[in-house]
């Protein structure tokens, strides 16, 4: 499994984080007590690095995934009921774009994490 001690590393934080501010908050906020739990394990994590979406040639907007681990895992904190087909397509547009090839989608809205793995 590509990449799997990373991922494993933060569906751990992501646990740590909703056990101590349980579920039904808003995203930003799992996403920056995230932020803290995985650098207190050691990790090395970009919130809201930008890159840039060309289209032939031609800059169009900037792609800003939420959190980027350890340069190479997409992690992206969600409050919904479940995970859907957007959600899917839209991590996989991300992993096109960054060019990296594993993204987390965690879910904080039930008292027991979700998540899903994306793999490009």
């Amino acid at each position: 499994m590509r990449h799997r001690e990373i991922t494993e590393a933060v569906i751990g934080a992501a646990i740590a984080v909703l056990n101590h501010l349980k579920p039904g908050l808003d995203e930003k906020l799992y996403e920056r007590a995230l932020v803290i739990e995985l650098a207190k394990r050691g990790h090395k994590v970009d919130q809201q690095r930008q890159y840039p979406v060309t289209y032939e040639g031609k800059e169009i907007g900037t792609l800003i995934p939420d959190l980027i681990v350890d340069d190479v895992v997409i992690a992206d904190p969600k409050v919904v009921t479940d995970f859907n087909e957007a959600h899917t397509a839209q991590m996989i547009g991300y992993l096109n774009i960054t060019q990296l090839q594993v993204a987390l989608l965690l879910n904080f809205k039930h008292a027991t994490l979700r998540w899903k793995r994306i793999v490009r």
